[in-house]
């Protein structure tokens, strides 16, 4: 049979179709606020960071296919339009506009009569739950002497006892961060460390393996995108340079930096697939500058924050997609115990004023537990003393005042783990 093998649905006489079965997905998530498509091709589109204006080819034939995907369901929030260009979309000239979270939109091309037509502009409704971190662990730190036990915490926000240590003492500061989901990572510290220690999803801490990247403390860590993590910034010496760690516990070598090189700053996930690096400091400047990360691991330049200049504090996610940073060191104030919340897209609030009854300190660890809440523990009060205190965060974002921790005081990092309570 004569004929040409088209990559479209249609089938004219003496043409044999590609069914849509034959359609080829981009491999690259469409993350940016603009993006030409092609016939024949489908893809992902991620509007979490901003709205997307998706240009159709400016030629087509009929039976040309093309499928977007509302990737994290966040087309409500920044919809997508598409530009039409010279042909018609439903018989009109119109650009569409698409603003329904986890809709799909399947066109494809008729005739220079009617243009473009949707096969398919279908909302998923039933959107199975992410499952959610139960558990939490501390591990490593110091107390004037570098450290390697680990206390878990359960799902009611319990913090066991010491267990024995594993892998090389060090202070690992905030370079502790959840990945793959249900586990957790401490890597890099002060002293010239580039090791990693993996947690499993049942809280066991892994021995030394090598890990890529520059070695340096003071950093900071978080998850981002689904099931992956980052981290950057650090001293020794201070630099901006990041790590990205993919859903095996493998860090990647240096990314080239961005933004502000700092160090005793904090990181934190917000919104959805999100994250944050803010504050820190430089030399004998406090910053209250943040860094957002996108859904695949890209750092932005320097952005205003909000709030006083402060280093050395710990952030933790409680409910849905709220994010409270606290505690900390601040060159006017010393130590605060003052909250940042950072709204789902990435705004650092002003200070809000301590609770009564919660001790002021750098150094803590914090974690989130129990699907929707968080906890801030340990920490270093001056003067050569370290606590064990915790604070529990509701999942409404309420700071609870001190209760009497477990484990040696100490100051540490902390990062959730596991789906299962």
């Amino acid at each position: 049979m004569s004929g040409i093998v088209q990559n479209n649905i249609l089938r004219s006489s003496g043409t044999i179709a590609v069914t849509a079965a034959g359609l080829s997905w981009n491999t690259a998530v469409v993350t940016g606020s603009t993006v030409t498509v092609e016939a024949g091709n489908g893809y992902w589109i991620n509007t979490t960071s901003n709205a997307c204006t998706i240009t159709l080819p400016s030629s087509a034939e009929a039976g040309d296919q093309i499928v977007l995907i509302d990737y994290v369901r966040t087309w409500g929030t920044n919809a997508i339009t598409l530009d039409q260009g010279s042909l018609k979309f439903q018989g009109g000239e119109k650009n569409p506009v698409y603003t329904t979270d986890g809709q799909s939109v399947n066109i494809v091309y008729s005739d220079a009569t009617k243009g473009w037509l949707p096969l398919e502009d279908d909302v998923v409704a039933d959107v199975p739950e992410a499952p959610v971190t139960q558990k939490g662990i501390f591990a490593f730190g110091g107390d004037g002497s570098d450290l390697n036990m680990s206390n878990l915490v359960n799902s009611s926000g319990v913090i066991g006892s010491d267990v024995t240590g594993v892998g090389t003492a060090r202070d690992v500061g905030n370079t502790a961060t959840p990945y793959g989901g249900d586990k957790a990572i401490f890597a890099f510290g002060t002293g010239g460390h580039t090791v990693r220690n993996l947690v499993n999803n049942s809280g066991v801490v892994a021995s030394d393996a090598a890990s890529s990247g520059s070695a340096r403390g003071s950093g900071a860590g978080a998850t981002y995108g689904a099931d992956t993590a980052i981290v950057a910034y650090g001293n020794g010496p201070v630099t901006n340079v990041s790590n990205l760690i993919n859903n095996s516990g493998v860090v990647s070598a240096d990314v080239t930096g961005v933004g502000t090189a700092r160090e005793g700053l904090v990181a934190v996930p917000y919104g959805v697939g999100l994250a944050s690096f803010c504050f820190g400091q430089v030399g004998g400047s406090w910053l209250n500058t943040r860094n957002l990360v996108n859904y695949v691991g890209v750092v932005a330049s320097d952005a205003s924050g909000a709030g006083s200049g402060n280093n050395l504090q710990s952030g933790v996610k409680y409910g849905t997609t709220g994010t409270a940073v606290t505690f900390g060191g601040d060159n006017a104030a010393g130590y605060v115990n003052h909250t940042n919340l950072i709204s789902n897209t990435g705004v650092t609030s002003s200070d809000v004023t301590g609770v009564s009854g919660v001790t002021a300190r750098p150094y803590t660890g914090a974690t989130s537990y129990g699907g929707d809440k968080g906890m801030f523990a340990f920490g270093y009060v001056g003067s050569g003393t370290y606590v064990n205190y915790k604070n529990l965060v509701s999942n409404t974002g309420v700071l609870s005042a001190n209760s009497s921790g477990a484990g040696t005081a100490r100051k540490t990092g902390g990062a959730g783990y596991s789906y299962t309570a």
